[in-house]
């Protein structure tokens, strides 16, 4: 068929725009609908951008090592446990729905109580008193393949009876191999089950402020939770113990977290969950962690002797102020102040006494009376070792021989508390704003009053202290302090160092040398 020149001319241009606009159509993304075929879609919108690593390898790792612990304990019957009325309900009036609520609330005891230490309470009352009954649960984990596992000392102290689950829920009975309260730590051993997923600890002196780390454990009873953050601040004392150097961490930690480990990306055990800072109850933010390297020491002395031998060095100490350092001559205020040594421990023994301040270890720096307490209680009873103190205006060496600390602090005591006497005639130490007497038996001056305008004031001296010692040296009456304070100022010193006694316990307070 033959298409006239113009007719040929018109259909082409009326096919070159068509094609056209499909081309510019798919150029923009837009779908373009042509006879007998399905509309082009715009593609969805993607984002390339670096994606940040998650935790999920880290926790299917590490997760078969961590288990729930649940502590059950024998507890003997209250007075009225012996009665007729087994329910305890004879008391109520005769309506059965009360009777039933009474029942179903008690039959979930204190299961919302919850107590200081950080894991959930149950104390629930039950008919049969000869089964022991559940009183905490927390959290744990293996250390070994044969079964030894780590938790704190305060989810077990009052068990006799421990079961841990697992994290594929089986159910396996454990004993208690040993406890140190002292760090609140405790080790159980599950025998039989095969082998066991362990973790180990990490180096935490590596641990940086602004690590990641993950917390595993059994809030609230649920089981196998993972937590993430970092780590916030490390060498907290929160005035748990006297081994207090914990890791703060800010991933979200709960009662029953406790003693559960804090993971760090490696899956290593950075610390051990112990305790929180809740003003409401539940996580804010702020949870602290015994450091790997405490516990790593103290599980393994569990684990060979089910107790922890420290090292005795049988001194009272305290801090070192910056007025304190400056009355004796030190250029800073590390080390530990000396304020008394117990008459049977190996540091009197050794030659030790009230006003030394005690600035290294074998040769490691003595920062804090923490700090002197942790080297000396990573010591074995026995070990002799030498400790530096600064007395008299130098340093020296004293070698101890290390005790073994007892159970519980000793505390030195007199038969007799010294009284003050009635003055005839009080003398005054003006420039001190202290008013004293001699002593009975002449040992010390008596504080009978203090201007609670003075410096003596502000430090916390009080009528009734007594004044036994300045700078080291005895005194005896007002004169011998004054010479201790000319003796301070001739030594370019701004302050003098009293030892004062109250409650038969020893304490330093450093008092500006008085002027004029």
């Amino acid at each position: 068929m033959n298409i006239a020149p113009n007719s040929y001319s018109r259909t082409r241009k009326r096919l070159l725009a068509a094609v056209a606009s499909v081309a510019i159509a798919g150029a923009l993304g837009i779908g373009a609908l042509t006879s007998g075929t399905s509309p082009v879609l715009a593609d969805a919108v993607r984002v390339e951008a670096p994606q940040m690593p998650g935790f999920a390898d880290v926790v299917e790792r590490v997760s078969p090592a961590v288990v729930s612990v649940k502590v059950k304990a024998k507890i003997q019957p209250t007075a009225d446990d012996g009665s007729d009325d087994q329910d305890g309900l004879d008391n109520l009036p005769n309506n059965p729905q009360l009777r039933r609520f009474f029942k179903e609330f008690r039959g979930f005891g204190d299961q919302g109580g919850q107590n200081d230490e950080g894991h959930r309470r149950f104390g629930h009352r039950d008919r049969n008193n000869d089964q022991p009954r559940p009183v905490a649960q927390g959290s744990g984990f293996f250390i070994s393949e044969d079964g030894y596992l780590v938790t704190n000392n305060h989810v077990v102290e009052e068990g006799t009876a421990f079961t841990v689950v697992t994290n594929d829920g089986k159910e396996l009975d454990a004993k208690l191999v040993g406890t140190d309260p002292r760090t609140d730590l405790a080790v159980l051993k599950v025998d039989g089950g095969g082998k066991f997923t362990y973790v180990d600890f990490a180096d935490d002196s590596k641990v940086r402020v602004g690590d990641w780390v993950v917390a595993v454990g059994n809030p609230f009873g649920l089981g196998g939770t993972v937590t993430a953050g970092i780590v916030s601040a490390r060498g907290r004392d929160i005035g748990a113990g006297p081994y207090d150097d914990f890791l703060q961490i800010d991933a979200s930690v709960n009662r029953g977290n406790s003693g559960g480990p804090t993971f760090n990306l490696n899956g290593q055990v950075v610390g051990i969950n112990t305790a929180i800072f809740s003003p409401s109850g539940g996580s804010v933010g702020i949870a602290f962690d015994i450091p790997a390297s405490t516990a790593k020491q103290v599980v393994e002395d569990l684990m060979k002797s089910g107790a922890v031998q420290r090292g005795w060095l049988g001194v009272e100490i305290q801090p070192v102020t910056s007025d304190i350092a400056e009355s004796l001559g030190l250029k800073s205020n590390n080390g530990a102040l000396v304020s008394s040594a117990q008459d049977d421990g190996p540091g009197k023994k050794a030659g030790i006494t009230a006003g030394d301040v005690i600035t290294q270890v074998d040769g490691k720096d003595v920062a804090s009376p923490k700090e002197l307490a942790r080297l000396i209680g990573a010591y074995s009873p026995g070990k002799s070792v030498n400790v530096t103190v600064w007395r008299d205006g130098k340093s020296q060496d004293i070698k101890v021989d290390l005790g073994k600390l007892p159970a519980s602090d000793k505390q030195a005591s007199n038969d007799q508390q010294q009284q003050p006497a009635t003055p005839a005639k009080p003398d005054t130490l003006a420039d001190l704003g202290l008013t004293v007497t001699k002593a009975e038996k002449g040992k010390g001056l008596v504080v009978t009053d203090v201007d609670p305008d003075s410096d003596a004031a502000d430090r916390g001296i009080q009528p009734g202290d007594v004044i036994t010692a300045v700078n080291s040296t005895e005194v005896n009456g007002t004169d011998d302090v004054a010479k201790a304070m000319a003796d301070a100022v001739k030594s370019g010193r701004k302050a003098v160092l009293m030892q004062i006694t109250r409650d038969d316990n020893n304490r330093f307070v450093a008092l500006p040398v008085a002027k004029g």
